[in-house]
């Protein structure tokens, strides 16, 4: 295969050229690159380099002006627009980027295209003076205002090009409509001739500028594309290029440098669908595994989206040993980029606390958290055992060591909303990460670093020259800014091994073998995108760029690498869910349907091959060692929780109280129902504990209710430790935890009006021996019963619950169901126990009442226990008796039977 360049090359050296003389300008510098390596392989000859430029370093030449970045362009308009505007009317630095970015997009796009600026937006001011909805006479200030900004434009623009061409600067578009003026005296001074290879789409400065070249017979111009298309005038690959053919005088004369039969030639076109990003970037790493050295050398990966830059790293094959890579790596998805991105987020909130998880995530992040080592993780538990939602700057600093303290105060001392302090911290934490990255020998890590130092140099360079960052926030705005425009050049060898690049990287430039992915609809090509405020139909009027254009930029560039390709390979992503996703690109239909006769074009569609996932349930066989553990258990006591969660679900007993692995322990930013409860049960406990052995009276229940405030909170204070309860839904529960009290209170006083009550025993702690006589080992239950008291002669056990319980999950039929069913006897089960327990110590005389009282159901006031003969009926024994306990104690034994027989597994249960 010959290259477009190297073509070109061909022709000129048989045309007995003096190379060295020519100046070469090529639409990108990675094209200028390959031209002096195809240049060295043909030259027989030592030859001196000819000056070769990209179309952007040539217009610099031509109009002797340097360019100037977006962000640096946007700060000197803000000193343009602080000129022109009354003080009144001046907006400050952060609302006015938000509509001067795309004005400076515009600004750039009518310089580009030589366009009278003030017709222009005169016309501009006519129609939106059209499109405004007032009728009225005379016009409100509001629509005044409205007006008034766009009959400012010529004046903004006028202002900002003096401005920059003061200081011998402009942005990209300035310095196109410069070099369009300057090309005559250029062409004067300058004798060379110039070579124009592999262009297309030419914006109206770049014409002016080839065409007076052309005409002053100073240069040739040499296009790249396929007489397939030139002589499909409907073609959008041919859309500029045919455009040029009739509209230049020059070619009204001499033939155009357009010979292209490449096209049609034998080509193998592989159509492939696989879903999801990360799915084409491991059939890419499949495609690129079956390629030897040879064939890798002549291929090019392109990525329609940059995205997918990371995924196909990861996932590049062993034999890819040489692998250059033109698209550079985003900054903003470096990882220490995520560390900068959470400190503004955390700086910009004027709190004077931090939220606990903000802090973890930084403290957390990988690149503190190797440096922080131990101390992170102590730091963590005493942030979870103190249940500390909100941590303050002295709390975090303190916390650490001394030698941890200085990156600790980088990330955590207050910035006090003020840009250069937030940029002094940045450079701190650089510093003291780079010190251990050089240690560890991380070099790509000290790299990103030293890109960051870089960026935030530039950021306090803008900041001291043009003092309009005012705030953190807008601080963090123009990071953003930047961080999305830079990326990390990757060094590697150029012209050896495997090319992965983006779509624009690969102007002029062509190869044997082509991978192109996302080739799907709003990607290849992009479509409607971009913020301007100039409308389609005046864009039309003036010949500027709409969306057409640009999708026939991405249609030039897609047909032109196909040209002298042999293997091509376009993947496309065909899941349906998310933007832009699930739609093959027009590319790839039109393929289908303009099949050339030598193409071999065929389609596949790739799935991950899922094996099905077996629900088996788990098993654990009873060791010796989980035997031992259970005789402990077994010994220590058995409590009424952890045998109900047996029945719930027997994995979930053994790996909490035989393995015991409890739930994570974190802080709880919100109270949990179980905290409400402790908090409710430890109020109750001290109101009732000094009653023990005491009738209760109203006089008792009304010192109770004055305490309910003080009692509560002192509660909450213990249970909930540092977590705030005077905000948000904590402060509900607040309120519902002495509501609870409240209406619990006035339910006793009824009581009292018609019932005598003494309270025997609060919070009483139980324990009791079950002797199972197939069992070599003691068998103990134990447990802690709310409320034990007797109320006109009848002894009652009571437990309490903040939950809702309903008298049917206190009701059991068959005795045989209350250690199978968790949901609707768990609460018998308890009862049960608790009943069983303190007759065993010889506690009661039967019978006796045991039940629940459920603060979410007071209404119901004490649910009792009952035993039922048949599913329906409403006839139940609500006294328990010897028999009952009789009954309970035999399904008590062949559930500990179970728990203890070492030949029955814990085996898992569908819950």
């Amino acid at each position: 295969m010959v290259s477009f360049i190297s073509g070109v090359l061909r022709e000129l050296i048989s045309s007995r050229e003096n190379i060295s003389e020519i100046i070469f300008i090529l639409p990108s510098k990675r094209a200028g690159s390959f031209l002096l390596k195809e240049l060295s392989a043909l030259s027989e000859n030592h030859i001196f380099a000819p000056k070769v430029y990209s179309i952007e370093e040539f217009t610099e030449v031509i109009s002797e002006t340097k360019t100037v970045d977006n962000t640096l362009t946007l700060f000197e308009f803000y000193n343009v627009y602080k000129g022109i505007t009354p003080i009144e009317e001046q907006e400050d630095f952060e609302t006015f980027t938000a509509w001067a970015q795309s004005l400076i997009h515009d600004f750039n796009e009518i310089d580009r295209y030589l366009i009278d600026y003030k017709s222009f937006f005169n016309y501009l001011a006519n129609v939106q003076d059209l499109k405004h909805w007032s009728i009225q006479e005379p016009k409100t200030e509001l629509i005044n205002n409205y007006l008034s900004f766009w009959n400012s434009l010529p004046a903004f623009y006028e202002a900002l090009k003096k401005e920059l061409f003061s200081k011998n600067t402009g942005y990209q578009g300035l310095i196109y409509r410069k070099a369009s003026e300057n090309i005559t005296g250029y062409i004067e001074k300058n004798n060379a001739k110039h070579i124009f290879i592999g262009f297309n789409a030419l914006n109206t400065a770049e014409q002016q500028i080839v065409q007076h070249l052309l005409e002053n017979d100073r240069a040739e111009i040499y296009w790249d594309l396929d007489n397939v298309f030139v002589k499909d005038g409907q073609h959008d690959a041919s859309l500029f290029i045919n455009q040029y053919l009739k509209a230049w005088p020059v070619y009204r004369e001499k033939q155009a440098k357009l010979n292209v039969n490449e096209y049609g030639k034998p080509k193998n076109i592989q159509l492939t669908g696989i879903p999801k990003n990360v799915g084409q970037a491991k059939y890419l790493g499949e495609l690129l595994a079956n390629l030897d050295e040879e064939t890798l050398q002549e291929t090019a990966v392109v990525l329609g989206e940059e995205d997918l830059l990371l995924p196909v790293l990861n996932s590049l094959p062993h034999n890819v040993q040489d692998l250059n890579i033109t698209m550079g790596f985003p900054l903003k998805n470096a990882p220490i980029a995520s560390l900068f991105d959470k400190l503004f987020q955390i700086h910009q909130n004027t709190a004077s606390a931090h939220y606990y998880k903000d802090v973890i995530s930084v403290i957390n992040h990988p690149a503190l958290n190797e440096i922080l080592n131990l101390e992170t993780e102590v730091f963590i538990e005493e942030i979870q055992s103190k249940n500390m939602v909100n941590l303050s700057e002295k709390e975090i600093i303190n916390s650490f060591s001394t030698e941890a303290r200085p990156l600790i105060q980088a990330c955590f001392k207050s910035w006090n909303n003020t840009p250069i302090k937030a940029l002094e911290a940045f450079q701190q934490i650089i510093n003291q990460v780079k010190k251990h990255y050089k240690n560890g020998q991380n070099k790509l890590g000290l790299e990103f670093l030293y890109q960051f130092h870089v960026l935030f140099n530039k950021l306090e360079n803008l900041n001291d020259a043009y003092p309009h960052l005012k705030s953190v926030k807008s601080l963090y705005q123009f990071y953003k800014e930047i961080i999305s425009t830079q990326s990390l050049d990757f060094q590697g060898r150029p012209f050896k091994g495997l090319q992965l690049m983006g779509m624009l990287e690969s102007r002029a430039l062509d190869f044997k073998n082509v991978i192109i992915c996302s080739v799907n609809e709003g990607v290849l090509p992009s479509g409607k995108s971009g913020s301007s405020f100039i409308p389609f139909d005046l864009k039309q009027t003036y010949k500027l760029p709409t969306y057409k254009e640009k999708d026939a930029v991405y249609t030039y560039h897609f047909y032109r690498l196909l040209q002298r390709a042999q293997n091509v390979h376009l993947l496309y992503n065909t899941e349906t869910n998310g933007l832009n996703s699930g739609e093959k690109s027009r590319f790839l239909t039109q393929l289908e349907i303009e099949k050339q006769p030598a193409h071999q074009l065929t389609h596949a569609m790739v799935s991950p091959k899922v094996p099905a996932i077996k629900n088996e349930l788990r098993e654990v066989k009873k060791t010796p060692e989980i035997m031992e553990k259970l005789k402990s258990l077994a010994a220590s006591g058995f409590s009424p929780s952890a045998l109900t969660s047996y029945i719930r679900n027997p994995l979930d007993f053994y790996r909490q109280y035989v393995l015991g692995i409890r739930d994570r322990e974190e802080v709880e930013e919100t109270v949990a129902y179980n905290t409400l409860g402790t908090v409710v049960h430890d109020s109750l406990e001290n109101f009732y504990k000094p009653l023990e052995d005491k009738l209760l009276t109203a006089e008792d229940i009304q010192a109770f209710k004055s305490k309910i405030q003080e009692e509560i909170t002192l509660q909450f204070k213990k249970s909930y430790m540092n977590g705030p309860v005077n905000q948000g839904k904590n402060l509900l529960i607040y309120e519902v935890a002495k509501r609870y009290l409240l209406n619990f209170l006035n339910l006793e006083l009824e009581r009292l009006k018609t019932e005598e009550i003494k309270i025997l025993k609060i919070e009483k702690t139980l324990k009791s021996e079950i002797r199972i006589e197939n069992l070599d080992f003691p068998i103990f239950m134990r447990g802690k019963v709310d409320r034990v008291e007797n109320t006109n002669g009848t002894t009652r056990i009571i437990d309490y619950k903040t939950g809702k319980v309903t008298q049917d999950k206190i009701e059991i039929v068959e005795w045989e169901d209350l250690t199978s069913d968790y949901d609707k006897y768990s609460k018998s089960f308890q009862v049960l126990a608790y009943t069983k327990m303190m007759q065993d110590q010889n506690s009661l005389d039967l019978p006796v009442e045991a039940g629940i009282i459920s603060f979410k159901n007071l209404k119901g006031g004490f649910l009792k226990f009952g035993k039922k003969d048949k599913p329906r009926t409403r006839n139940k024994e609500t006294a328990i008796t010897k028999e009952i306990l009789d009954a309970f104690e035999i399904e008590l034994k062949k559930l500990i039977l179970e728990i203890c027989d070492h030949e029955i597994p814990f085996t898992e249960k569908e819950i």
